[in-house]
């Protein structure tokens, strides 16, 4: 009986098995999952990089089906990945942050130099522990948060700057990810974002589900923006919008904004009552005779009361960018200014909930505010090497611009700053008609061709957003002279190829 009842139990628990297995499915699907999150859209990172990643590896095991040996990759703004440099100085300090035997000692016994060692033990006497291994004050390490205060103070040279109204982040996006976080509670808050943008904004956006309120930057006269258009853009919204972002130099539109213009905008924010976020993380990317970069939050000082101490702003800078492109640090930072008290409690609680960025990131932004200065035994090599990242940069905004205007059916303004072009591109009508017939964009069709036809990557502008009826593509200006030299040959000739096929 006994040996019965076991069989039996055996058998039951084998059908519970079976019917368990058969209703089991998986919790997290792509029905249930948070909506917010499908509706994130990122083409910096999109099928056609992803494509170009797959080809990359075919080419790597061998394959010879394509017509060319290699993918330029221009799709983001990633400059070591484009084989710049590393500035000496930066990495050596951050060296010694991290591992401080290395450091020149009493002896000059180290292979870090005695300046780069000075300013890594400055930053380790504020870490915990005295180690870069440790969690920093959530806002970052106090006294790389005071020579970010000073840089600020010495770059627009009005004004002191609060250590206090300075947090560093996770790049530039951490902090402005936060910001907008707390800005907006749900699709009836609005935020005012230029056309063509930079994909975060919107997919931000997209995520906190608040609405983005697009004003379009003028094209025609090197992608300006127009206060007309502010308050075209403000009047028609069917939301309130609650804050401006302007991001200058522009990306991907590569424009540098006048000080009048910074000026415009911020008198229109003062009378709508807008929070400003200036996403200036391009300030050393400035390449065009006559033009300059003028920071928000100068430009707001100079104007005065009351815009002075009434205008709420953030401003934004990363080492991703510039002269430095550290992109894999993480590291940035936000200045706040004329924040409610109230607000900034929050902020602070919410940035503790993170516990801190990255700390040999925050090292990194520490020699960026605090780089080597003349009579420094690193200065002279410092920059040097500036200097010459800067002038390779000048020297492939102007070339990318040129190649483009001198083909027919592209047009390009000149790359004033940042690391992009967005040239407009004249589609014919059959391929119009053939990329709807594929299920694509025609600019999406457009940079997939060339890609799989020439392995130049580069994003559609479709994928910043951009006016009804024209198309552009994003290409970014950091792959090495010869790599970008020969970027221009092959795209004209595919270029032509596309007029002389659907013509």
């Amino acid at each position: 009986m006994g040996h019965k009842t076991e069989e039996m139990l055996q058998r039951n628990a084998s059908k519970v098995r079976q019917v368990a297995s058969a209703a089991r499915s998986k919790v997290l699907t792509i029905d249930s999952m948070n909506e917010r999150v499908k509706a994130v859209q990122y083409a910096v990172r999109g099928p056609i990089v992803i494509r170009a990643g797959e080809i990359e590896n075919q080419l790597k095991a061998g394959s010879t089906e394509f017509p060319f040996d290699e993918v330029i990759k221009c799709n983001i703004g990633d400059a070591h990945a484009m084989q710049q440099k590393p500035i000496t100085y930066l990495r050596q300090v951050v060296t010694g942050t991290c591992y401080p035997d290395l450091m020149d000692g009493e002896n000059n016994n180290g292979v870090i130099p005695k300046d780069a060692s000075e300013q890594a033990r400055r930053i380790l006497g504020s870490c915990g522990g005295g180690s870069v291994g440790a969690y920093s004050n959530s806002a970052g390490v106090p006294v790389i948060r005071e020579d970010v205060a000073k840089y600020i103070e010495k770059r627009d040279g009005i004004g002191n700057v609060d250590p206090e109204n300075i947090v560093l982040s996770t790049g530039a996006s951490g902090s402005i990810t936060t910001l907008l976080k707390m800005l907006v509670n749900g699709p009836q808050d609005g935020i005012m974002i230029p056309i063509p943008q930079y994909p975060l904004y919107s997919a931000c956006l997209a995520e906190f589900n608040a609405t983005v309120v697009p004003y379009y930057l003028n094209e025609e006269t090197n992608w300006s923006l127009d206060l007309e258009e502010l308050e075209r853009a403000y009047s028609e919204s069917d939301v309130k919008p609650k804050a401006i972002c302007i991001i200058n130099p522009g990306n991907p539109t590569g424009q540098v904004a006048s000080y009048e213009n910074i000026k415009k905008v911020l008198n229109f924010a003062y009378s709508r009552g807008l929070f400003v976020l200036a996403d200036e993380v391009y300030q050393d990317n400035v390449y065009a005779e006559g033009a300059k970069f003028h920071s928000f939050r100068k430009v707001l000082l100079e104007m005065g009361e009351p815009y002075a101490s009434e205008v709420e702003l953030a401003s934004f800078h990363s080492t991703s960018k510039g002269y430095m492109g550290e992109c894999g640090f993480r590291s940035g930072y936000m200045e706040i200014l004329n924040m409610d008290p109230d607000v900034k409690a929050q902020l602070v609680k919410l940035i503790s909930s993170r516990l801190c960025p990255p700390v040999p990131g925050q090292a990194a932004m520490d020699v960026v505010v605090n780089p080597p200065v003349p009579g420094d035994d690193s200065y002279e090599l410092y920059i040097q090497e500036r200097t010459k990242v800067l002038a390779d940069l000048k020297y492939k905004a102007k070339l990318v611009a040129d190649t483009f205007n001198a083909i027919e059916g592209i047009s390009c303004q000149p790359v004033q700053g940042a690391m992009y072009a967005f040239p407009n591109i004249k589609l014919p009508e059959k391929f119009i008609k053939e990329a709807g017939q594929k299920g694509l964009v025609p600019d999406a069709y457009y940079c997939t061709l060339l890609l799989e036809q020439t392995g130049i990557c580069v994003v559609a502008g479709s994928g910043f957003r951009q006016k009804a009826g024209s198309w552009h593509f994003r290409t970014t200006i950091l792959p090495p002279k010869e790599k970008m030299e020969k970027f221009a040959k092959l795209f004209t000739e595919f270029h032509l190829g596309i007029l002389a096929k659907y013509e």
